[in-house]
């Protein structure tokens, strides 16, 4: 089958080294805003500014806690080629009884993997069908970096697949 050389790909937000990041990052913000005495934080020429310890504690909090709660639902991203009907399928969110985003399509009926490269932000990864048209909840976070190996795998199990990259 076309599609075994197309691997199977599962991110979650347990999986993820940006929620990692975040909970690393507010901990260690509210970890220092406990630490720190509002009224010792002065520069040498006398400025002061004491609601900053507070109010970087505070963000602190809600960055750690923001990320440990998404770690906790632990939203799910991923794509693979089903082996009973050859669909591609991808899903983003929670997937079953609690809902989320997800989609399907026949290689044969996809016309175009467009690849945008950003400067200053990560890369855009879209998918059409032969009549043009998006589809839906399918981006760079349901494929496996680098997006044009994984593109260009889909390409030569499908040659009809046309692969854009745009710089």
């Amino acid at each position: 089958m076309a599609g075994t050389s197309i691997p199977s790909y599962r991110r979650s937000a347990r999986t993820d080294y940006r929620m990692w990041l975040l909970l690393v990052f507010g901990t260690v913000f509210f970890w220092a805003g406990s630490v720190i005495d509002p009224a010792d934080n002065c520069s040498e020429d006398g400025e002061c500014a004491p609601w900053l310890v507070p109010l970087a504690q505070g963000l602190g909090a809600l960055v750690a806690a923001g990320a440990a709660m998404n770690m906790l639902a632990n939203p799910n991203r991923g794509s693979f080629v089903e082996p009973a009907t050859g669909d591609l399928v991808w899903w983003q969110g929670r997937i079953g009884a609690t809902g989320g985003d997800e989609g399907r399509i026949h290689p044969s009926r996809i016309g175009k993997v467009r690849i945008v490269r950003q400067d200053d932000s990560a890369d855009a990864v879209h998918l059409y069908d032969l009549d043009g048209d998006r589809l839906f909840w399918f981006d760079e976070e349901v494929i496996p970096w680098p997006y044009e190996r994984w593109a260009g795998r889909l390409a030569v199990a499908w040659p009809h697949i046309a692969v854009e990259v745009v710089d």
